[in-house]
């Protein structure tokens, strides 16, 4: 735990409940065994905080939990990653935020979702009056959270910017709607905006993911990565457009996949790499998660990347 932490996580804070794979989905009655059953921590701003620990660096935890069981249990795993979580609210009288993951082998992920605290979370909830302001400011989740408004937003991202802390934003887009006008306000303030297809696709209405990328700087974005799973990223930052490969590593779960990619990205920002180096932690990061169950589990420790990185090559091209 850290009094002048590089990162503040703000967001979206869960309690998972994780199988692994198992062989179908169980008829009604029927009891279906997996191998292991796992409590642990997930949702956009925990998922990136932990990571970004994994890889040494100091950070905050900035969210909202339950007066329940499950919230003090999800504060406990956070603590243990060294993590600072005098900024998570605990929210009487509400649940906590959970998701039931269900993996089935062969096939995408199944989710039983309870939104709980997370609607509690407001922009103001961000701490930015800390003794010495954080290098980065990331918040994951928005257009997810109701109660996080964009003029609001707008203001804290503007005065981020001023105390010289850069800004990452990603978001959920829970489905098709009018995300735009929440976005507009928003992005001028924004230094990193990391989307992946699926929800850019459904807050532009364009599918080719360059194109995807120049909508959202044309708002005001510095830089945006559109994040595209298996098939890489692409970048687009002034005139730079940069298409990255995944690294090919052996699939087992896709949660928090996206989570690693933005923690790897912010550690490049916080190691001053360009453009290409930021590209290359993400994807080394975004891969190793999903090599395990959980969202968290599988991501690679410094050590960990650092060998991984001068294994494996990694070639950025220029569109």
């Amino acid at each position: 735990m850290s009094d002048h932490p590089d990162v503040v996580c703000a967001g979206i804070v869960v309690a998972d409940y994780v199988c692994t794979p198992v062989t179908h989905v169980p008829a009604a009655g029927e009891l279906v065994l997996a191998e292991r059953i796992l409590l642990t921590i997930g949702g956009c701003a925990a998922n990136v905080a932990v990571d970004l620990s994994k890889m040494g660096v100091a950070a905050a935890v900035a969210g909202c939990v339950g007066g329940d069981p499950a919230g003090r249990v999800l504060t406990e795993l956070l603590r243990e990653y060294r993590l600072d979580v005098a900024s998570l609210k605990v929210c009487p009288g509400i649940d906590t935020s959970q998701t039931l993951i269900v993996n089935v082998a062969g096939e995408d992920r199944r989710f039983i979702h309870t939104f709980g605290a997370n609607g509690q979370f407001r922009a103001h909830d961000i701490p930015l009056d800390l003794a010495s302001p954080p290098r980065v400011l990331y918040l994951g989740g928005y257009l997810l959270m109701p109660g996080v408004l964009p003029e609001e937003l707008a203001a804290v991202f503007a005065a981020a910017r001023r105390a010289g802390t850069r800004s990452v934003l990603d978001v959920v887009t829970p489905g098709p709607a009018e995300y735009l006008s929440r976005l507009a306000p928003l992005l001028p303030h924004v230094d990193v905006f990391l989307p992946n297809g699926d929800e850019a696709a459904l807050i532009t209405g364009e599918r080719d993911p360059v194109r995807q990328a120049e909508i959202f700087q044309r708002l005001g974005a510095d830089t945006v990565v559109i994040t595209l799973g298996g098939d890489g990223a692409v970048l687009v930052s002034g005139r730079t457009r940069l298409r990255a490969p995944a690294y090919p590593v052996t699939f087992v779960d896709g949660s928090g996949g996206g989570d690693a990619f933005d923690a790897g990205y912010i550690f490049g920002l916080l190691q001053g790499m360009d453009a290409t180096g930021c590209l290359r932690v993400a994807s080394a990061l975004g891969a190793s998660c999903v090599r395990a169950v959980g969202t968290t589990t599988g991501v690679f420790s410094r050590a960990e990347y650092e060998a991984f990185i001068k294994q494996h090559p990694f070639r950025v091209e220029a569109l």
